[in-house]
């Protein structure tokens, strides 16, 4: 499978297990899972043909680790990111004290003046190094990093969770939690 396919592939899948499961026919379950032959089956009925062994690639390959695999391998979700309805059954956990999070020049002012907002997310994403939120950011334009006090936050009483590919999310930052890196 080549890089385009994995990347066509990825984009296609977190459209469907993330925002759309129901335009391929499919119902995700408790903590975001669908069953494996579901969704090969869905994405035949679709004319988007992958085979497992092209979805084992996308699983293991993709850069951002989007998806994963239940440990019996007959389940598939994608880790975070979804804009429908779902529990993810993720366990609040302690942050690292300085998370990051990356961002287009475009929405950086509103970014410092009004905080982090989950917007059609279940979560706000924060990364946990500056080269990963760099990457997030550049994909919105120029990239600007935010620095967050995620120690405060939890001292404060901020509930973060830490999802399957090592993303930190919680539900919003509020401006005092944040420092425009230079």
């Amino acid at each position: 499978m080549d890089r385009a396919r994995i990347i066509r592939t990825s984009k296609f899948l977190s459209k469907h297990l993330r925002h759309d499961p129901k335009g391929l026919g499919l119902t995700l379950q408790t903590g975001g899972w669908v069953a494996v032959n579901d969704l090969l089956a869905a994405c035949q009925r679709t004319g988007f043909h992958i085979s497992r062994a092209d979805l084992d690639t996308v699983v293991a390959e993709n850069d951002k680790q989007r998806f994963a695999y239940d440990a019996t391998g007959t389940r598939i979700r994608a880790n975070q990111g979804h804009s429908v309805e779902v529990d993810l059954q993720l366990e609040v956990a302690a942050p690292p004290p300085i998370l990051y999070h990356g961002t287009g020049h475009v929405t950086a002012d509103a970014i410092e003046r009004d905080g982090l907002r989950k917007m059609r997310r279940h979560h706000v994403h924060l990364s946990t190094d500056v080269p990963t939120a760099l990457r997030v950011g550049a994909r919105h334009g120029k990239p600007v990093i935010f620095e967050v006090d995620s120690a405060g936050m939890q001292r404060d009483g901020f509930k973060f969770f830490c999802s399957e590919n090592g993303v930190w999310l919680v539900d919003e930052v509020p401006p005092k939690y944040l420092r425009r890196t230079p």
